[in-house]
């Protein structure tokens, strides 16, 4: 497979999720875990909640309004962390940080979330992919410290 042709599947995985992002529906405010993240830059909001049980995530659910790489990223990464424990969502957490601030590949870790690697390439981008990941570290910080 060429470059581009691997460029094109990247593009084709990220407009998907944009599209139809998974776990993307009006928050419940009955889910006991919550958080907000602005971006000021661009206007892309994203509100992240979750609940969880004996120290897993067992339910996550996102709303909110964004470009195409920011909704691409929450639906990715509420994929990724539905049914992970506390532990192992903070490690996707800072590997997917790691992506971007790393000169390294990315970590293996990530699966289908290497696909946002490309973003790398557009600096003004990253707070876009990262802001999702941002809600749930705070979210994930708090579930923490009321456990």
């Amino acid at each position: 497979m060429s470059n581009m042709d691997l460029d094109n599947l990247y593009r084709q995985v990220i407009m998907a999720h944009a599209r139809q992002p998974h776990h993307y529906h009006p928050i419940d405010e009955d889910l006991p875990y919550q958080a907000r993240k602005y971006n000021p830059s661009c206007g892309d909001i994203i509100q992240l909640a979750a609940d969880v049980s004996d120290g897993k995530i067992s339910d996550v659910a996102f709303d909110g309004n964004g470009c195409a790489i920011s909704m691409a990223s929450a639906s990715m990464m509420t994929d990724a962390i539905a049914g992970a424990s506390i532990d192992d969502a903070k490690q996707l957490s800072a590997a997917f940080s790691a992506m971007f601030t790393d000169e390294k590949a990315p970590d293996p870790a990530l699966g289908d979330l290497e696909v946002l690697a490309g973003v790398r390439q557009f600096p003004t981008r990253i707070k876009c992919a990262t802001l999702a990941w941002h809600a749930l570290d705070d979210l994930l910080d708090e579930a923490e410290r009321s456990q």
